[in-house]
């Protein structure tokens, strides 16, 4: 994150003390980020929210009372929401699905290095969204599902790209926002949200998140 910019308020939610203190040493020793706030639960997320207004929120998914889910539902109703990056430690589920249904940028399990963090948080702050492997998997799954005739779409696919979709869609796949791309490929902010958009409309994708699945499925995905 460029130093000259202010640091990222984060507020960190978990009911488990220790993983909560943990994640605050980690992130409060990151370039660029602060902790503004802690919360154990749901309805404490959103009262500190509200309170400290911080720009990026890492949400525990499983919580007693509250989970992150509905939480994270009611963080985007704010007039200013943050962003939301979702963690688990348990198998990547439906749960994981709801949560970036209801705004979450990005989803993560909590075995991810510290470095993998800090660059994910870095995605989801420049407008990526950060997926894990697990949620990858489970997500292509939901679109083959919802694709028939999926198996022959890829030839198709890569037929109709031009050079440039390609390299932009493989970026996608990785979770890079139009920004990081933008400095990879060196084009223009607008350049890369015209290439997307055009990618959206021939993947027949309503969103990033789907064509970054697509990206994997069609063995594209940057490394």
């Amino acid at each position: 994150m460029d130093a000259h910019l202010p640091e990222v308020g984060v507020l960190i939610v978990d009911d488990h003390p220790i993983t909560r203190s943990g994640l605050a040493c980690l992130v409060g020793d990151m370039p660029g980020y602060t902790v503004v706030a802690q919360a154990e639960d749901g309805t404490q997320a959103v009262a500190e929210a509200r309170a400290h207004r911080p720009g990026l929120v890492l949400m525990d998914l499983r919580m007693p009372g509250i989970d992150g889910v509905e939480a994270t539902r009611r963080l985007m109703r704010l007039a200013e929401p943050p962003l939301v990056l979702a963690m688990t430690a348990y198998v990547v589920d439906e749960l994981g699905l709801a949560a970036l249904e209801a705004g979450a940028r990005g989803f993560l399990t909590k075995d991810i290095r510290p470095e993998a963090l800090h660059s994910a948080m870095e995605s989801v702050m420049s407008g990526g969204s950060p997926l894990c492997s697990e949620m990858f998997t489970l997500l292509r799954s939901r679109v083959s599902a919802a694709m028939p005739g999926a198996a022959s779409r890829p030839v198709r696919t890569l037929a109709s790209l031009s050079e440039a979709e390609r390299s932009v869609l493989a970026l996608l796949g990785a979770g890079m926002s139009n920004a990081q791309i933008a400095r990879e490929l060196y084009l223009s902010v607008s350049g890369v949200k015209a290439h997307v958009s055009r990618l959206l409309r021939k993947l027949e994708l309503d969103n990033r998140t789907r064509a970054a699945v697509m990206a994997h499925e069609l063995g594209l995905a940057a490394r």
